[in-house]
């Protein structure tokens, strides 16, 4: 009995596999172990990115904040102290914005928890 190797199902695979490392540079987009092997942690390091992205944004807002806040004479830990007292509910992605883009927006939330 002759060898059977489903030559169309490999070839979709690799296929497959090459079209994901089109762009990449040298062996890396044309050689099938190397492509594969690059592919999987490019893969990798795409999905750990994306949750680590999450954790920069933040981090910018926080910086963002705290930078407001210094002009009025307080600390980014004692503003959001405060704003926790005062019931005030506003995420940092918000606040950033107005510290940033509405500074008389933001003064108002910063006189509030001041008093």
């Amino acid at each position: 009995m002759p060898r059977s190797t489903n030559a169309p199902a490999s070839k979709a695979r690799r296929k497959k596999i090459f079209k994901q490392t089109k762009g990449y540079f040298g062996n890396n987009a044309n050689v099938y172990s190397v492509a594969k092997n690059v592919l999987e942690k490019g893969l990798a390091y795409a999905y750990r990115d994306r949750k680590d992205k999450k954790g920069q944004f933040r981090a910018l807002w926080i910086q963002r904040i705290n930078a407001g806040v210094r002009l009025y004479g307080m600390s980014y830990s004692e503003f959001i102290g405060g704003l926790d007292k005062k019931g005030i509910t506003l995420n940092r992605k918000t606040l950033a914005d107005l510290a940033m883009n509405h500074p008389e927006a933001f003064k108002a939330i910063v006189d509030k928890v001041k008093e």
